[in-house]
This record gives structure tokens, sequence and C-alpha cells, in this order.
């Protein structure tokens, strides 16, 4: 099993931005970077090349799925993992999601303390 140093964070709301961030910098070990919509992450994704991206579900603009998809063109992404995250979690919901081509679902609202072991067993996976 490899490393997993950086993770590209797609999320449009500053609050959880700031907790997600701490939880993974701070108890993860994690080098993150944030974007605030999908759009900004297809230009960040690039230039950060991430080993793992968490994508909001429900974003103005471009959403989740969206973004996923246009990741998904990139060959340089066509096999990164990525999560969602998102309050939708009822199971017809996390199966669609993974049929888009997500790896898991992380339910939000998230506790701090164990997100970053739920993005390590995710990547682990």
């Amino acid at each position: 099993m490899s490393a997993l140093p950086r993770i590209l964070y797609v999320e449009d709301e500053p609050d959880i931005q700031t907790v997600a961030r701490m939880a993974l910098e701070m108890v993860g070990g994690f080098e993150v970077r944030i974007c605030s919509s999908g759009e900004e992450a297809l230009q960040e994704a690039e230039d950060f090349v991430p080993d793992m991206i968490l994508l909001d579900v429900m974003m103005p603009g471009m959403d989740g799925p969206s973004t996923l998809e246009a990741l998904r063109k990139k060959p340089a992404f066509a096999d990164t993992p990525v999560a969602f995250m998102t309050a939708k979690v009822q199971p017809a919901e996390v199966a669609h999601y993974k049929s888009l081509g997500a790896r898991e679902v992380i339910a939000k609202p998230f506790d701090p303390m164990t997100l970053a072991d739920q993005v390590r067993a995710i990547w682990e996976s």
C-alpha cells in the first residue's frame, strides 16, 4: 500500500472547507488543496496532481457528479480514486454515486476526528 499524501477537496461551503482541512492536515497528515467549485477543481487538479479527490455532491454551477465526469475525461485522472461527500446517503443514492465511478461515499456531517481514517480506508480499499 502506498502513501496517500495529496488530496484535492472540492467543497463550496467555507466552514466545511476549514473543518475538513484541519481534519485532513492536522489529524491525517495529508497535503490538502481546496477548491470551491467543480470548474476550479478541473484547473487545480492539473497542477496539484492529487492522489485522491473528495467531491461535494451539491455545488452551484458544476455539481460533484459533473465534476467527476469531466475529471474522468482527462487521462491523468481516469483512475484517481474519488469519494463523494454528501448528506444524501440512502442506499439507492450511494449506489448511484458508485455507478458514476466514485469509490465510496462519506456522509455529511462528517466527524473531524475520524475523517482522515475514513479517507485512508477508502484509499486502501
